[in-house]
């Protein structure tokens, strides 16, 4: 099992700007939102005070993603969390968000071990493997497999060379077969 990182410290200057204490440079929010992507947790502190901003500066990544026309929260799910901070169901809300993205995060990692297992055996499973992964990935904007940190993901345009250099193997493969055969 991979060991926890702790997480990664952003520091807000009176400026408003944003310094990575890791590696002594600022970020932006798309940086932070990169590190979020990647499995790693953040925390975000002003300077001065100590406060901490984390949630703060999570929900603002989330309003331009949303903004951009990058719809992940339907409407109706918009609507009910601002109608939940009025209610007495606001106690209730915080921990049904984080059981369902438990869940789902549970279920995406249970699909991917149902597709694989019976597949192991089947020639090209790696290639196949891995385009699974990357369409999960896709749909699911990036989200790990496991409640922890995922693994630092390798560069995509290697994976497509990489993939790309796979099929052609096995294209030559298969041809070579049916000339000995045909």
């Amino acid at each position: 099992m991979a060991e926890a990182q702790s997480p990664l410290l952003i520091k807000r200057y009176a400026s408003r700007r944003l310094y990575n204490t890791e590696t002594s440079d600022y970020v932006t929010l798309e940086d932070i939102a990169g590190f979020i992507r990647k499995g790693r947790e953040v925390q975000i502190v002003d300077l001065k005070s100590g406060d901490d901003l984390t949630r703060q500066y999570l929900l603002q990544i989330i309003a331009e993603h949303e903004s951009k026309g990058e719809n992940v929260l339907p409407l109706a799910v918009l609507t009910d969390l601002v109608r939940s901070y009025a209610t007495q169901t606001q106690s209730v809300v915080p921990q049904f968000l984080a059981q369902s993205f438990e869940m789902l995060r549970d279920s995406q990692s249970k699909m991917l071990d149902n597709m694989t297992a019976p597949m192991a055996g089947v020639p090209a499973f790696e290639a196949m493997r891995a385009q699974q992964q990357a369409f999960l990935k896709a749909m699911t904007g990036g989200w790990s497999g496991t409640s922890g940190p995922a693994p630092e993901a390798p560069d995509p345009a290697d994976d497509d060379k990489q993939e790309i250099a796979e099929i052609k193997r096995q294209l030559a493969e298969l041809q070579a077969r049916l000339a000995r055969e045909g």
